[in-house]
């Protein structure tokens, strides 16, 4: 078979293991954050990307549909409850696709996520109506037998032996066939669907697969998956936000600007605490991620805000930063007022945005300006705040 033949492929991906062998204090390990991904939306993402590949079937654990929501996008995927043991949810899932005219099917296991577009095209152009194939390497050390007391039995020739892998692509209605009958005379002792395809008699051609295709079976498969993640060069992502606010004065004795009260003849006005400086830097904040402004998160209409310090407008802002992945690099504001000084209270100042922003005070500008006496700055009926940050978020990969 070769891609030009128009053969309509689906893909079924396996996913409905519990995965004790990686410690189960984070959960199935399918559903294991990478970088800024999972290991199963990553698993999806390139049967999705594929073009040759027309369907994706998703087959889960019944008790994962949360999990599964949380951790990828099912939009153009098909999800099925998968049984007792890897072989049964394979069936449930060739049964989703029958009727649909699929003449490929591949079976992928959710936990390899670093399968890539060439072996998926291998295994595709090397199956056709009679044959399958799969995914596999040869095995580059030399076996052992184990005896019973633990010692070394015989060594065994590796010459010709591969360590298979996934995807496995196969006929449909064959493979179908095949995980029927198997069901139906109670096997259900295959270790893989090559296997199966085997024991109906059904040709299986090995094609090359890749040592970054691992199965993550323990905790320390899942640390260097990430740790290989994290050393995949990414397309800098740098954001800028900016954001501007302005209050009046009205009658009081102190006026809040970045988090400190600075003793004056009036204060500003406003709902909570009325500081400029930090509500220009919340919108600049949730302006690098596209969460709205300030009033979407704090409506002035709300009561629970009234005298409220601006602090905690912030802080929920640093919060929706950091959890789609943004590291705050720096903050630069400038406060327009004729009065009060700004300068000496600028230190106490940048030590708040520190500890609120998580940055060093050496990533953090704070400068004052009048506006020379004109307009209503100038005329001292209020004071103007500019902020601008930027914000480091993860790269698309190269």
């Amino acid at each position: 078979m070769t891609l030009q033949d128009k053969e309509r492929v689906a893909a079924i991906i396996v996913a409905a293991g519990r995965g004790e062998r990686a410690g189960v204090a984070e959960g199935p390990k399918q559903y294991r954050r990478l970088g800024d991904s999972t290991v199963i939306a990553q698993s999806i993402s390139h049967f999705r990307e594929h073009f040759a590949v027309e369907a994706i079937v998703v087959v889960v654990h019944a008790d994962d549909g949360e999990l599964l929501s949380r951790a990828c996008d099912l939009a153009d995927a098909q999800v099925v409850i998968g049984g007792g043991t890897r072989q049964e949810s394979v069936l449930r899932g060739l049964e989703a696709l029958e009727g649909r005219s699929f003449s490929r099917v591949l079976i992928h296991d959710a936990v390899r996520p670093f399968v890539d577009a060439d072996i998926i095209t291998r295994v595709i152009e090397s199956t056709d109506g009679q044959t399958g194939a799969l995914a596999a390497l040869p095995m580059p050390d030399t076996l052992k037998r184990e005896a019973a007391d633990g010692t070394v039995l015989e060594t065994l020739p590796r010459q010709g032996l591969w360590a298979a892998q996934t995807p496995q692509g196969f006929p449909f209605d064959p493979i179908l066939e095949a995980h029927r009958k198997a069901h139906a005379e109670g096997r259900h002792d295959f270790t893989d669907d090559a296997a199966i395809a085997e024991w109906v008699g059904m040709p299986v051609r090995l094609v090359e697969g890749s040592a970054d295709n691992t199965k993550l079976t323990w905790a320390r498969d899942i640390e260097r998956a990430r740790r290989m993640i994290a050393a995949q060069p990414r397309f800098p992502d740098v954001r800028a936000g900016t954001g501007y606010d302005v209050h009046s004065f009205e009658p009081g004795d102190a006026v809040w600007l970045c988090g400190v009260a600075i003793p004056f003849t009036k204060k500003l006005s406003g709902h909570s605490d009325a500081d400029a400086p930090l509500h220009a830097l919340t919108d600049a904040l949730l302006a690098t991620c596209g969460a709205g402004d300030i009033g979407v998160h704090f409506p002035p209409s709300d009561p629970q805000w009234k005298g409220v310090a601006s602090r905690r407008f912030v802080e929920h802002a640093v919060k929706i930063v950091r959890d789609a992945g943004g590291r705050i690099a720096n903050a630069d504001i400038t406060i327009i007022a004729e009065a009060p000084k700004v300068g000496p209270h600028r230190e106490a100042m940048t030590a708040l945005l520190s500890e609120v922003l998580g940055i060093t005070p050496n990533r953090i500008s704070i400068k004052a300006t009048t506006n020379e006496r004109m307009g209503f700055v100038g005329r001292e009926e209020g004071i103007a705040a500019l902020a601008t940050v930027s914000v480091v978020y993860p790269g698309e990969l190269v």
